[in-house]
């Protein structure tokens, strides 16, 4: 669970980061509910993962988040959120 978790945070990530890219931006409507779901996977993963062996599924926690967050920061600055 751990690893996918890690595969989910680095494939939003990557996803984040096209989305960047100028006329791109509408990329963000697929990739923020691609990171929410893998924000969720991690925290099961970090919940249920045996103590000290859970970095993994944080790294994929903490790139999830910041796929959600700096993607709607994005949708917001480019108007595709009113």
């Amino acid at each position: 669970m751990q690893i996918l978790s890690l595969i989910w945070g680095i494939l939003a990530f990557i996803g984040f980061f096209i989305a960047l890219l100028p006329c791109v931006g509408a990329l963000n409507w697929l990739n923020i509910p691609f990171a929410a779901i893998g924000l969720v996977v991690s925290i099961i993963a970090v919940v249920k993962g045996k103590p000290g062996s859970n970095g993994g599924a944080i790294v994929g926690l903490i790139l999830c988040g910041i796929a959600v967050f700096f993607g709607l920061i994005r949708l917001i600055i480019g108007g595709g959120l009113v």
